[in-house]
């Protein structure tokens, strides 16, 4: 009936479709935009429209660590240190709002490479930064003032996050300005430090029982980790 009105709208007063044809042009267009192409998983079609900018195969394998860990969470941050230090490499996203909320920069620690990351460790005392899933845990103050503290997911991969203290908190070496003197960011002792402008409102977007999703093309790290295979192991370990 509510078509067949439409019609005879259309039909006795030509002018209408002026303005009504371009109107379904552009809900028709917007739901093409938002359906994934075939083959293309929701939550990856979703993070790819939010950041499209950012490193696909960091995103894909976001989501498909995400979809294996908790496809019903709320928030994800992934970073990618494939990139360099001075490029934003940290989005953080509200994925039931479908928002990007944050594109920052994020450092790496200081065993981990220069201007770019090249090594990874789970090892106490390495300095270096620590690939894989994390699901974050509560923020306090420390000396590193407002933190976030992360469960490192991953056995032999993360998993001593807690026990190395390797947390998300702000630092002045984060800056455009710092990168302008030196060619790249300060580095840390294996946290993601950001941004001390950021510090507070991205903390508080990822606390407790959230998700972050660092990404790097070490080779074996992506043949062996759980997550990305999905195994049954992993998922009991994520749902604890």
């Amino acid at each position: 009936m509510a078509l067949r009105l439409k019609l005879i709208m259309l039909l006795c007063f030509p002018f209408l479709a002026l303005f009504t044809l371009p109107l379904y042009a552009a809900g028709f267009f917007a739901q093409v935009a938002s359906t994934p192409p075939p083959g293309v998983p929701p939550l990856q079609h979703q993070l790819l429209q939010l950041a499209p900018q950012a490193t696909h195969q960091a995103l894909r394998l976001a989501a498909q660590a995400l979809n294996c860990a908790a496809p019903n969470a709320e928030r994800l941050a992934v970073i990618d240190y494939s990139l360099p230090s001075t490029e934003p490499r940290l989005w953080v996203f509200d994925l039931r709002q479908h928002q990007l909320l944050f594109e920052e920069l994020v450092s790496h620690g200081q065993g981990s490479g220069d201007m770019q990351a090249a090594t990874f460790s789970n090892t106490p005392d390495s300095h270096q930064s620590s690939l894989g899933l994390f699901r974050t845990m509560n923020s306090y103050y420390g000396s590193n003032g407002y933190s976030l503290r992360l469960e490192g997911l991953e056995p032999n991969v993360n998993d001593l996050a807690y026990e190395r203290a390797i947390v998300i908190h702000g630092a002045d070496y984060v800056s455009d300005a710092f990168i302008t003197q030196t060619g790249r960011l300060g580095r840390s002792h294996g946290c993601p430090a950001v941004r001390e402008d950021v510090t507070y409102p991205l903390i508080d977007s990822l606390k407790e029982d959230q998700y972050v999703f660092a990404y790097y093309p070490d080779a074996e790290w992506l043949a062996t980790s759980a997550f990305l295979g999905c195994t049954a192991a992993n998922d009991q370990i994520a749902h604890r």
